[in-house]
């Protein structure tokens, strides 16, 4: 079984050791791939610097890592590192990755823009196993507090396999022994700040960021983690909200019916979409 490390804030990172050190202590074979530059923010973007149509690597160690791991900067972003991955871009695919540990926390809608984040989404859209871990500072001091809260979560995620979902983490950086637990937890409905525009002149924007207030939602991983626990929470790839009828299909090629407002009467119209005819597109003139 092998194991992917990598991450957003780049290979220099810290936190790829505590990841590394935690797969091989399950067993796993584990190499290192991780942004040779930060690359926080980064979602899930395929982005990476070429040399004569060749994705740059280099051999490169994560501090304190044994030299005995194979490990890897690479330019490019999590999302295409982990890509090339699970090609076989570094051995053979991995059947595991884990991402982080991140500086600050991907707690609500910080988990869309998130580079950590989008390595475990990319990765569960390849069948593997992900996990996603994150420390509530800019600049943590407790790693170990990270690798203690990993230890038990990658237990979990280990007995309840489902490559169709990611593990989520975040960790208040405090001692182990203030941390107060580790809880479930939903999204909270906010970022970790808000972006205003500060100026609007010509040819340029200036923005202004400021942070959330994060006991608004105190039960919500934010509000959790601010307070000091732990959490994990699932989050899964891209899929269909299938929940919602749109239309419902009459005949192939003809006819749709549609629900009218508030669900007073049904429209039928012409869908148009008869093989080798042109949709139907309203250009708005006249």
């Amino acid at each position: 079984m092998r194991a992917l490390i990598t991450n957003d804030d780049g290979i220099d990172s810290p936190g790829l050791t505590v990841l590394a050190e935690r797969a091989a202590a399950e067993g796993y074979e584990v190499v290192v791939a991780a942004p040779r530059r930060e690359s926080s923010g980064a979602s899930a973007a395929l982005m990476g610097t070429e040399d004569d149509g060749r994705l740059i690597v280099e051999r490169r160690s994560p501090p304190g890592l044994s030299d005995d791991v194979p490990s890897f900067g690479v330019r490019a972003t999590p999302a295409l590192i982990t890509l090339v991955a699970a090609h076989g871009g570094f051995g053979p695919p991995p059947d595991l990755v884990l991402s982080g540990i991140n500086r600050g926390a991907n707690t609500g809608h910080a988990t869309l823009h998130s580079g950590t984040v989008g390595a475990a989404l990319s990765a569960s859209t390849h069948g593997m196993l992900a996990m996603a871990v994150s420390l509530n500072s800019s600049d943590p001091t407790h790693w170990g507090t990270a690798g203690y809260v990993v230890e038990h979560a990658l237990r979990w995620l280990l007995e309840n396999p489902d490559p169709t979902r990611v593990l989520n983490v975040n960790v208040p950086d405090r001692p182990v022994d203030q941390v107060l637990g580790i809880r479930q937890a939903p999204l909270a409905s906010f970022g970790m700040v808000h972006a205003r525009i500060k100026e609007a002149a010509h040819g340029h924007l200036t923005l202004t960021y400021t942070g959330t207030d994060m006991s608004k939602e105190p039960q919500s991983d934010a509000g959790l983690v601010a307070r000091g626990w732990a959490t994990l929470s699932l989050l899964r790839a891209p899929v269909a909200d299938d929940d919602v009828e749109l239309f419902r299909i009459e005949h192939e090629g003809a006819r749709v019916r549609r629900p009218g407002p508030r669900g007073e009467r049904v429209d039928t119209i012409d869908a148009g979409v008869m093989t080798g005819q042109d949709l139907p597109v309203d250009r708005g003139e006249g």
